[in-house]
């Protein structure tokens, strides 16, 4: 097995070293005193413990811990205060606006001591060398970062689908534990493409990750009959009891995306076993992680809306380790795992006063006292914008047929921010194009392929985005190789994507020819190397921008980019045409 390092088994050296100091025969790194300590196996609050560390390890609980106490042992006294093991956010994306240092220079701080994020995002454009450059920005950092292999499931044929050999060699890694998530539709669209990847990541003894939003009774149980153990997408109580009762953890998600606790919590007064209950993010902005913080958030909030705190602290902490099946090492405060932990006033307030992870301290009173290592991502990863020639008016014509009368169009209508639907629409034809018409809120949308098959583009239309004028892009399209642009115009539209091209990656907005707002991404086209600050700041002025353009969603860029994703329904856009999620038929824009 390919070793990262981080879960290396315990030398016999360091065990024997570990046992020692459990007997009071050799004298500890650190020892905290005076401590309440939950007791995540038990639901207990233990009054008057001590804990002693060796190296990275716990190698005491308890109350009799004078004795491995030495001149050289770094003593914590935590004078009554509260000891709760570190957090652990079970389904983030990582690789996304900031680079992994940038995001831990907050995460850290607030108690997080592991991450499992999704890898997904390098694969469509840098392949598995693009992930392994991913995975090796996230190691040798002051807390653990675990992820899942991509499984690409896309509406682009391109994009679908992992290399097997890829898959295996990543199935290889220890910081590789599991299959990320993989959306229900394709068990039944796509069952060659995704079976073949369930096999191979159970014979790995690794976990899939679920995505199951829109299934239930049969699809739902087909689905986890494939195999899936989780699923992060229900968005109140109900939903999360069927899943619960099909043997699923539910990761419940209160990040930047999609925040389901409040309604989610209701599952308390069920009488139920919150056991398989896990907190999550699915993802984190800027702003978000700068201004509220991170897992310690996510924690205060679920006791704040009622959750017992000690059930609320499994739900960070232990039910996610023993859903990937790493409660051996993280998750729990007990001899012989990891010592993360985390020293807050009481059980009821999330507020780290000290961090501790593999054995060190790593932020004290919100503040690190480490800084995450910065790391130099290959010429590869920051060259992946490849388009052959530049963009120009031409490439975003969209040809009428010959005649005079009326025609019958297939556009993408936004029902809310995120979900869209296929709208058939009746258009006269009044030359030998079909334009925008900012009157009806119908502009053009086009996907173009930066990758795999660069330049090669599809260009529809989409109703009720709300821009009056100009053009915005990302080169951050979900599930997939592809650039994203909408606009009134061509020569906006033609100029955006051409401005992307230079950065190698970018969110931008034009008007007439001008750059309004820009956020350079030239990691994979999807993460900037700025301080988080700047970004923020940066997505603040994006907002602006084409808010005064008149878009009024909260999170336009988002709305953007998952125009191609594969994952919110129903009528999608990528490089091969438009896509209806529910029949996974890839579309044209003149309906015949």
């Amino acid at each position: 097995m390919m070793k990262s390092g981080m879960f290396r088994p315990k030398t016999v050296e360091e065990t024997s070293q570990l046992i020692k100091v459990a007997l009071g025969e050799e004298k500890a790194d650190l020892a905290v005193i005076n401590a309440k300590v939950v007791n995540v196996y038990t639901a207990e609050l233990l009054e008057n413990q001590s804990i002693t560390v060796k190296d990275k390890w716990i190698a005491y609980v308890g109350q009799n811990a004078k004795d491995a106490i030495g001149p050289e042992t770094e003593i914590i006294d935590a004078d009554g205060q509260t000891i709760i093991p570190g957090l652990i956010d079970g389904h983030t994306h990582i690789a996304w606006m900031f680079t992994p240092a940038e995001f831990l220079r907050y995460a850290l701080a607030g108690g997080t001591t592991t991450v499992v994020t999704e890898s997904l995002e390098p694969y469509p454009v840098c392949g598995y060398a693009g992930v392994v450059d991913f995975l090796e920005s996230l190691q040798d950092q002051p807390i653990k970062i675990l992820a899942t292999a991509p499984a690409m499931v896309s509406i682009s044929s391109a994009a679908r689908g992992v290399a097997r050999e890829d898959l295996a060699k990543l199935l290889e890694r220890d910081d590789i534990i599991g299959l990320g998530e993989s959306y229900w539709q394709a068990i039944l669209q796509y069952p060659e493409d995704i079976l073949p990847q369930y096999e191979q990541t159970l014979l790995a003894g690794k976990t899939l990750e679920g995505h199951s939003a829109g299934a239930g009774d049969k699809k739902l149980a087909a689905y986890v009959a494939a195999g899936i153990t989780s699923c992060h997408e229900p968005i109140n109580a109900d939903q999360v009891l069927e899943r619960l009762r099909l043997g699923l953890h539910i990761l419940v998600r209160e990040g930047s995306i999609r925040r389901d606790l409040e309604e989610i919590a209701r599952i308390k007064d069920r009488g139920i076993d919150l056991r398989r209950l896990v907190l999550s993010t699915d993802g984190i902005e800027p702003r978000d992680l700068i201004e509220k913080g991170y897992m310690e958030y996510v924690l205060q909030k679920a006791i704040d809306y009622g959750f017992d705190p000690i059930a609320a602290v499994q739900m960070a902490t232990l039910n996610v380790a023993e859903h990937f099946s790493l409660d051996t090492l993280i998750g729990g405060i007990a001899p012989g795992r990891f010592a993360d932990m985390m020293m807050i006033p009481d059980i009821k307030t999330i507020n780290a006063r000290l961090v501790i992870s593999n054995g060190k301290v790593i932020a004290r009173d919100g503040k690190p006292t480490t800084s995450p290592r910065n790391h130099t991502f290959s010429n590869e990863s920051l060259n992946s914008v490849n388009l052959a020639e530049k963009f120009d008016s031409s490439n975003f014509i969209i040809s009428a047929p010959e005649g005079t009368g009326t025609i019958n169009l297939r556009v993408i209508n936004m029902v809310t921010d995120l979900v869209t639907a296929e709208l058939e629409m009746e258009w006269p034809i009044t030359g030998r194009e079909i334009k925008s018409d900012v009157t009806l809120d119908v502009i053009k949308v086009a996907a173009i392929d930066r990758s795999h098959n660069p330049g090669q583009t599809t260009v529809g239309l989409i109703k009720g985005f709300g821009l009056q004028s100009g053009a915005m892009a990302c080169s951050a399209g979900w599930d997939s190789s592809d650039i994203i642009v909408v606009g009134t115009n061509d020569a906006d539209m033609a100029a955006a994507v051409n401005r992307i091209h230079a950065l190698q990656g970018a969110a931008v907005v034009y008007e007439n020819g001008k750059i309004l707002a820009e956020l350079p991404l030239p990691v994979f086209g999807i993460m900037a190397e700025l301080p988080i600050e700047d970004i923020a700041a940066r997505l603040r002025e994006l907002k602006k921008a084409v808010a005064d353009l008149g878009v009024s969603f909260p999170d336009p860029l988002l709305t953007l980019i998952t125009l191609t994703g594969a994952a919110i329904p129903y009528l999608r856009i990528c490089e091969e045409g438009l896509v209806n999620l529910k029949s996974g038929k890839t579309l044209e824009l003149i309906v015949s």
